[in-house]
């Protein structure tokens, strides 16, 4: 399996490369709920401004000790936070994208890449404060970068599949979120065909 650092790369050079794809005209057309599809691609750049952020904040402390007890603390973390506040953050990563968004996330793809370097593991400091090594958080943003760019070429009307690699972590972190939920089983018994999972199930 490859390591978080290379499956990151891989994950932002294909979002890059899928934002490049997408029609001028759909850029202002609907996205995933109530975002239109520039703050769609504005939300899932974050994956990209965020590990720039937090990579220069160190943390003594390791709150968070995988990819999927991010999540958990996400999801408490979320209910502070409020819809309001996180599709407002959504739109203005879009609109923060100016006149050029192709250019830009081409700017910001090439910029974090150069700034994580190899990568060395670390602990920093994530939303709410709380500290998670380099290595566990980069999984949650490939994740990011994995599904929103499937929501992101369903509302281009483009064809889109991520590589393998991050497919592969993707699903996995999926799979382990579920697991830390105690939606383990359900979700077992769902990919074999036992069951289906209840309608608008989501680890995240």
């Amino acid at each position: 399996m490859e390591s978080p650092v290379a499956t990151y790369v891989s994950a932002v050079r294909s979002f890059s490369e899928l934002v490049r794809t997408v029609p001028e005209n759909r850029w202002s057309g609907p996205g995933l709920g109530e975002w239109d599809l520039r703050s769609l691609i504005g939300h899932a750049s974050r994956s990209l401004t965020t590990v720039m952020t937090y990579i220069d904040n160190s943390a003594d402390a390791e709150d968070i000790a995988s990819p999927e007890q991010y999540y958990v603390r996400v999801k408490e973390l979320s209910s502070v936070l409020g819809a309001d506040e996180i599709l407002e953050r959504g739109r203005q990563a879009g609109a923060d994208l100016g006149d050029d968004p192709v250019a830009s996330v081409d700017a910001l793809a090439k910029a974090v890449l150069e700034r994580l370097g190899a990568g060395e593991d670390r602990r920093i400091r994530v939303i709410g404060g709380l500290g998670i090594r380099l290595h566990s958080y980069l999984p949650t943003r490939t994740f990011e970068l994995a599904v929103h760019g499937l929501d992101i070429a369903a509302a281009a009307g483009v064809p889109y599949t991520p590589p393998d690699d991050v497919l592969v972590e993707s699903t996995l972190l999926a799979a382990r979120i579920a697991v830390a939920l105690g939606d383990g089983a359900t979700v077992l018994r769902a990919l074999t065909g036992r069951i289906s999972l209840p309608g608008g199930y989501s680890v995240v």
